[in-house]
């Protein structure tokens, strides 16, 4: 698909209290910070606050340090341990995230690990149809026992629920640091439902820009984004730190719609550029 158009003349999306403006050069201020009716023709300066990231379709973007948070989704051993599946794709998005978060922490930015994490009384709330889903050949599911010592299947504090590898140490020096935080959930979306634990940590914290990565694609970091996109946040998908097992197809329409529709597509080496000014 060809990119979009740039727009002929400023233009602001949005309300009084939550906008972007877009500007004739490319740039799409997501800072909410002057309207479009104060402004010149040329965007303002980059200030130390913020960065300019390039993404997908010819654009950059001009995010706000201070209100950005990295959601990375379900980076879990169940999900990646070769011990109990193969995921091939999901394990290499480790190097590029773990070359990415370093250079988040120095700019201030949160990093959020939303992971599955059950209670025993959630076991005896969650649906049908993702019981099912997570049941194979009528064996197992939520809170079964996992071979070789991983704990009980997506429990909180078990061993098959910690992060892979060294993404659990990388968790821990970013929480010693003060940079990263854990949130748990317990449906496909981290957004799921009224208010789940990671809408209220955003809302607390004042949190309007999201980077996404994660596994899997189309099903836990899709239905997260969309939920977000849904709730007004502004969404960008990492595409080098986020995979799927499904099917051909099902990782390419999550980036099609993540750059056309939901919000904006990059990649890591983008955003580790617009850290040391190397984008300019």
């Amino acid at each position: 698909m060809p990119p979009r158009p740039r727009v002929s003349k400023v233009t602001e999306y949005g309300n009084a209290a939550s906008f972007w403006v877009e500007y004739p050069s490319g740039l799409i201020d997501l800072s909410r910070t002057v309207h479009s009716q104060e402004r010149e023709l040329e965007p303002p300066q980059l200030q130390s606050s913020q960065l300019d990231v390039p993404v997908d379709g010819d654009r950059i973007i001009r995010i706000n340090k201070a209100t950005t948070a990295a959601v990375i989704i379900d980076m879990q051993n169940y999900f990646l341990h070769p011990g109990l599946r193969t995921h091939t794709t999901g394990l290499n998005c480790i190097y590029p995230l773990q070359a990415l978060l370093p250079a988040l922490r120095q700019q201030d930015v949160k990093i959020l690990w939303v992971n599955w994490g059950l209670t025993r009384h959630e076991l005896e709330t969650i649906p049908p149809a993702l019981i099912r889903g997570f049941t194979k050949g009528g064996r197992g599911g939520f809170g079964s026992e996992l071979p070789n010592n991983f704990g009980r299947l997506l429990m909180r504090d078990e061993c098959n629920s910690e992060l892979y590898g060294p993404l659990q140490e990388e968790y821990l020096h970013g929480k010693d640091t003060g940079t990263d935080v854990w949130i748990h959930k317990n449906r496909m979306s981290g957004l799921w439902g009224y208010q789940s634990a990671l809408d209220l940590y955003l809302q607390e914290n004042g949190i309007t820009t999201l980077l996404f990565g994660g596994v899997n694609t189309d099903q836990c970091v899709g239905g997260t984004l969309v939920d977000a996109y849904f709730r007004g946040y502004d969404c960008v998908l990492i595409s080098d730190i986020t995979a799927t097992t499904s099917p051909a197809g099902g990782l390419e329409n999550v980036f099609h719609n993540a750059a056309n529709s939901y919000g904006f597509l990059t990649d890591t080496t983008r955003i580790i550029n617009a850290t040391t000014g190397s984008n300019t």
